[in-house]
């Protein structure tokens, strides 16, 4: 059992270095290669997972194929084109700690959408994290929001959030009767075709020859450690420890993002940073726990 907490820690801290991976690959690939590149890694790497343990490839017809496509535009094509676009402008720790409030926005919405019970302390907790969020964003100086503050990458990072909303909600519904290994398989699958055109449009196979080895390790660690491994290992934990305490890692992913970004990419731990962190965590550990309905302790 050990070993099963030891592997979602893992999980959480590479998801955490997703954001770092990205911040250097942008400097040398433009966004849609990018989001090419990590998912054509992701596929293969997802194919032979799959085959592996699930022993074949399930068939994919009608409803499932819609279901699919729109999971795989929202929470492949969109998120990635967003997230690599604002990693441009937007440092990679405040960006972790933006696209941490996923679990909150998805708690919000299920509850607009699918009229799930939000309990008082769900909403504190949305309010927690809503708050963090913006400190984090406007750098500890809200007002800055209305004059600039906001700017092009920070808006696309925050798309990120709702084009994960968006693909976790459509999720629940179409996807109830596939594994969730399958499920992200053949997502991954359609999104990387998706990202194919417009990857070559942007120059894809004339630059390929000239990316640094620095870029190949990135695209490598974000397609294996942060999209098949990371998937796996994750969905291994909520099948032997369940959802809820499973979901709990993804609390670490900020905090490595940011301590990875420091030491790394020489980023500043500022204030309104470990302020808006710390307060994003909070929101989400309430939030989730008040969904599950266990008590605090």
């Amino acid at each position: 059992m050990m070993w099963v907490y030891f592997k979602l820690l893992l999980t959480a801290i590479f998801w955490g270095g997703t954001f770092i991976a990205g911040r250097i690959l942008v400097a040398d690939v433009g966004p849609y290669s990018a989001s090419f590149l990590r998912f054509a890694v992701a596929t293969i790497c997802l194919a032979l997972i799959c085959c592996r343990i699930e022993g074949r490839f399930p068939r994919v017809v009608g409803r499932r194929i819609a279901g699919l496509v729109l999971l795989a535009l929202t929470g492949v094509f969109a998120y990635n084109i967003l997230f690599f676009n604002g990693l441009k402008t937007v440092e990679a720790g405040r960006a972790a700690v933006i696209i941490a409030c996923n679990p909150v926005f998805i708690a919000l919405f299920s509850a607009l959408l699918y009229g799930e019970r939000l309990r008082p302390l769900a909403l504190a907790g949305v309010l927690i994290s809503v708050s963090g969020a913006v400190t984090v964003i406007a750098r500890g100086r809200p007002e800055l929001l209305w004059s600039g503050g906001f700017g092009r990458g920070e808006a696309m990072i925050f798309g990120c959030v709702l084009s994960w909303v968006a693909f976790s909600v459509i999720g629940k519904k179409v996807l109830s009767d596939l594994t969730p290994l399958v499920s992200i398989l053949y997502t991954v699958a359609i999104g990387t075709l998706a990202l194919l055109v417009p990857a070559i449009g942007e120059g894809l196979l004339v630059d390929l020859a000239g990316y640094s080895a620095t870029s190949w390790m990135a695209i490598a660690y974000l397609g294996f450690f942060g999209t098949a491994l990371g998937f796996v290992w994750y969905y291994q934990g909520i099948k032997a420890i369940g959802p809820t305490r499973s979901g709990l890692f993804i609390n670490f992913v900020p905090i490595s993002a940011v301590v990875m970004a420091f030491v790394i990419l020489g980023e500043s731990i500022t204030p309104s940073l470990f302020v808006g962190t710390s307060l994003v965590i909070c929101g989400v550990y309430l939030t989730n726990h008040s969904r599950s309905g266990q008590r605090l302790r």
